[in-house]
């Protein structure tokens, strides 16, 4: 898991034509990247009553064993993933079954499989108008969600599972031992949710599933917890060294035998490179990410540095022409290092104002995350991996660059 390159797809958006026939063009530059597997938001139709946009949200499901005809058949959808394969890519596809859309074919055939609120089919977040609940305690609806997964089961090699601390943990226990009868090598990812929704879920009396206890049943979750911290310091509220403080409390807080998928960006966040506009920043930043501990994501688009992210409710292709090619071939560098790093020891620290290393067995990462200057109280020599150059600290220590550096250590020494 620790090695795990997961590279999201929006395949209405991911190029002009919006069709798995034409997604399948991308397949091998994507396994060149180095991704290992290929995340499929939702797949299937799309409701049409209290659509979102011209185009409706793909969460706002309608029925669970059809794909959407716009992106192609069934057929279509089966030679996309043998074609992964054969490249050497896993395929991996969303599974949403917080609530379905408000025109799902089960909305007038099981009505009872719904959540009443007041009296009434509703959703527990008001601003999600275009779905209503599933009520995940029914025994009924829980058997047929389970042959959905099974049906996929079939088709695909892991599940990422939407909002998935709001249903009941025992389903998802009874679920995954279903669908390992059917083909026991699915990878689950659980889409965990931001503390902040933890806790306004728990106030409006909803049980709601910490992280921890989703690794119960999920081979992987969310970093939301750490990125919570992330845009707090972003927007001033928080100091950097809250970040490597907290990675040092998921390091031991979670199981072992877990990982967690970090990210700057997905679907519902900015882009980084919106975030971070200056270019040698954002170099510093997804270098970062990449030496954490856990699985890595990227949306599709972030390795070209894009800065607009597509529009979930309408028809918005990527803009592929105008992506920075060079930072593609950085972002590969990370990939191939990212899979040599070793497991153990790691350790995340600020040793400057703005400067922070991360070590990874024999690599220690030199981040340079406010574009600080100064000098680092160690003595080092090695080769950085990143630029191919080989560093070597002065007596008086080690001169931080505007550069991210990742150092195969030959000899390394803390002063004090």
């Amino acid at each position: 898991m620790e090695s795990l390159i997961i590279y999201e797809v929006f395949p209405r958006n991911h190029t002009r034509e919006g069709t798995f026939q034409a997604l399948a063009r991308d397949l091998r530059r994507i396994r060149l990247l180095g991704a290992d597997y290929i995340w499929l938001m939702p797949i299937h139709p799309i409701g049409k009553e209290g659509r979102k946009g011209s185009k409706g949200s793909p969460y706002a499901i309608q029925n669970y064993l059809e794909v959407h005809p716009e992106l192609g058949t069934l057929e279509d959808f089966k030679a996309l993933v043998r074609q992964a394969r054969a490249e050497g890519l896993k395929v991996m596809i969303d599974i949403v079954f917080h609530h379905t859309a408000n025109d799902a074919l089960w909305v007038k055939e099981h009505p009872e499989w719904y959540q009443q609120f007041d009296g009434k089919l509703g959703r527990k977040v008001a601003d999600w108008t275009d779905i209503l609940d599933l009520n995940l305690e029914h025994p009924e609806l829980q058997a047929a969600l389970i042959e959905v997964l099974k049906f996929w089961a079939q088709h695909v090699d892991g599940f990422r599972c939407d909002v998935a601390p709001l249903i009941p943990l025992s389903f998802w226990k009874k679920a995954r031992e279903a669908v390992d009868r059917v083909n026991p090598d699915m990878i689950w990812l659980a889409e965990t949710a931001h503390p902040r929704f933890i806790q306004r879920m728990r106030e409006a009396g909803y049980t709601i599933h910490t992280d921890p206890e989703m690794h119960q049943v999920f081979d992987l979750t969310y970093d939301y917890d750490g990125f919570e911290r992330l845009e707090r310091y972003l927007q001033g509220e928080m100091a950097l060294s809250m970040l490597p403080e907290y990675l040092y409390v998921q390091d031991t807080l979670y199981p072992d035998s877990g990982a967690k998928l970090r990210f700057l960006e997905n679907h519902d966040q900015l882009r980084a490179a919106q975030l971070w506009p200056c270019r040698e920043q954002l170099k510093q930043w997804t270098a970062f990410m990449f030496m954490q501990k856990g699985a890595t994501l990227l949306y599709a688009g972030q390795e070209y540095a894009l800065e607009h992210a597509p529009d979930l409710f309408s028809h918005d292709p990527l803009d592929w022409e105008h992506g920075d090619a060079s930072f593609e071939s950085f972002v590969r560098q990370l990939v191939r290092l990212k899979k040599a790093f070793p497991r153990y020891p790691y350790e995340v620290r600020e040793v400057l104002q703005g400067v922070v290393v991360v070590q990874r067995g024999n690599y220690l990462g030199v981040f340079n995350l406010e574009q600080k200057r100064g000098m680092l109280p160690l003595q080092i020599r090695g080769i950085d991996k990143l630029s191919g150059q080989r560093v070597e600290s002065t007596p008086e220590g080690f001169r931080v660059s505007r550069e991210p550096q990742i150092i195969h250590i030959e000899q390394l020494i803390w002063n004090g």
